[in-house]
């Protein structure tokens, strides 16, 4: 945990969470072999699906303060063949200190209506549930 990363009481600011759950999804995604580019815009490039997220939460169960360890583990669920959801974990030194959700929904870019997710994001939620 970063003194940048603290609001005016020293403690986690609340959006900092939701950043780090948003950077882990990335770097699974990243592990699994899946380039960024692939599924998330970037300048220049026209994507034919994209994987808004429709619902987030996070609850904060103690404080963190500048210098605590943090680990996040991050559980991926297929919710139905347009859509998953991602539940996060955080700790610090052992103890559960935060949890997160981000909910994704599979639109085709054309017509912003659901589709199947992509080939990529669909192997890496498979593999998720079979670890």
């Amino acid at each position: 945990m970063r003194f940048g990363e603290t609001d005016a009481a020293g403690v986690l600011h609340f959006q900092q969470l939701l950043r780090w759950c948003h950077e882990a999804y990335e770097e699974s995604l990243e592990r699994f072999g899946l380039e960024p580019a692939t599924l998330f815009p970037t300048p220049g490039q026209q994507l034919n699906l994209l994987l808004p997220i429709t619902h987030c939460s996070a609850d904060f169960l103690a404080p963190l303060i500048c210098g605590d360890p943090l680990a996040i583990a991050l559980t991926p669920q297929w919710l139905d063949p347009t859509a998953f959801e991602v539940a996060y974990s955080f700790s610090s030194a052992g103890r559960p200190v935060a949890r997160g959700l981000t909910r994704h929904q599979c639109i085709a870019a054309a017509d912003r209506r659901r589709a199947p997710l992509p080939e990529g994001v669909q192997r890496w939620l498979q593999a998720s549930v079979q670890t």
